[in-house]
C-alpha cells in the first residue's frame, strides 16, 4: 500500500512528493523543487528514500535535488529528453529569479515504459512530451504523478522554450485519458484531481 505526502515549495509553489511503500518503508522523492528542508521534513521514522525522480527539468522541479542528494546519498533520475532543459536552467533562473543557478547532473535517465521498484510498488514511467520534451508522468496502482502535464482544470504551459502545444494535447489524450477514470492525479502545482474529472471537465483537453 502506498502512502503519499507532499509540500508546496519555492516561488512558483510547486508540489514535491514523497511516495512511500507502506510495507517496506522504501520511498522516492518526486520533483524536489526547492526548499530542501521542507522536503526532508516529510521523512518519517523508518523511511528509506531510494531515488529522486523529476517529472521534468524546469528549475521549480529540480532546485533542491543537489542538497537532498548530498544528505541522503541517493541517485537522481529524469527522462533523457529533458537533459536539454537542464542545460538551459542557468539562463532560465537568471531571467526569472535574477540569479544563475547550476542544474543538477542526472545519475541516470528514464525512458517511456521503465519500471521503478519502490519496495513492493511498481512506478511506471509514462513519457508525455509537450510542456517539455522529456515531461513524464509516474503511475503506480491508482495513483498518477502528472508533473506539469495535467492539472485540475488546466494543462501545462506551452508558451515557453521547447514546449509544444500539439504534443501536450496528444500526450494527454493518448496516454492519460486512456487510464481508468478513478486514477487519482497528483499534479506539479495545485490540488489533486482524477482522470475521469479531467476527461469530463477540463476545458483545454476533452476526452
Amino acid at each position: 500500500m502506498e502512502k503519499v505526502y507532499y509540500v508546496s515549495v519555492g516561488p512558483l509553489r510547486s508540489n514535491s512528493y514523497l511516495l512511500i511503500d507502506g510495507g517496506s518503508g522504501e520511498a522516492v522523492i518526486i520533483d524536489a523543487g526547492d526548499e530542501p528542508h521542507k522536503i526532508l521534513g516529510l521523512l518519517k521514522t523508518g523511511v528509506k528514500v531510494k531515488k529522486i525522480i523529476a517529472t521534468h527539468g524546469h528549475f521549480d522541479h529540480v532546485l533542491a535535488v543537489d542538497d537532498i542528494r548530498e544528505v541522503l546519498g541517493v541517485e537522481f533520475l529524469i527522462h533523457r529528453a529533458d537533459q536539454v532543459v537542464l542545460d538551459i536552467l542557468p539562463e532560465a533562473t537568471l531571467r526569472i529569479l535574477g540569479i544563475r543557478l547550476k542544474p543538477p547532473r542526472p545519475d541516470g535517465y528514464l525512458e517511456d515504459g521503465d519500471i521503478i521498484h519502490v519496495g513492493g510498488l511498481q512506478l511506471r514511467i509514462i513519457h508525455t512530451p509537450g510542456h517539455s520534451p522529456g515531461s513524464s508522468c509516474l503511475l503506480t496502482g491508482k495513483t498518477l504523478f502528472s508533473g506539469d502535464t495535467l492539472f485540475q482544470g488546466t494543462i501545462g504551459r506551452t508558451d515557453i522554450p521547447l514546449a509544444d502545444p500539439q504534443k501536450i494535447v496528444e500526450s494527454i489524450k493518448s496516454k492519460l485519458y486512456t487510464l481508468p477514470d478513478d486514477i487519482l492525479v497528483y499534479p506539479g502545482h495545485g490540488p489533486s484531481t482524477t482522470v475521469g474529472y479531467e476527461k469530463r471537465n477540463n476545458p483545454f483537453v476533452r476526452a
